[in-house]
């Protein structure tokens, strides 16, 4: 499985957001979950998904760190 199978982007859903297949579960939301700290079984419950939409998700987020660079100053964080 990749990322890819599981996030869909569509202009009409969410704003063109990238959203998992199906649903209107921005990645964005799933991700912000997941950065509070926020349990991997308790995102899926609240949310109705499956471990793998979860790790997409993740995956996604590896994707754009590895092509984007978000300049920063140091001492900064």
């Amino acid at each position: 499985m990749t990322w890819q199978d599981r996030i869909t982007v569509d202009p009409a859903i969410c704003h063109g957001k990238a959203c998992l297949r199906g649903t209107r579960v921005m990645v964005s939301v799933v991700l912000d979950n997941l950065a509070a700290g926020e349990p991997i079984d308790r995102i899926m419950r609240g949310y109705n998904l499956q471990r793998e939409d979860v790790n997409a998700c993740m995956q996604y987020a590896a994707e754009l760190a590895r092509e984007t660079v978000i300049p920063f100053t140091p001492g900064s964080a």
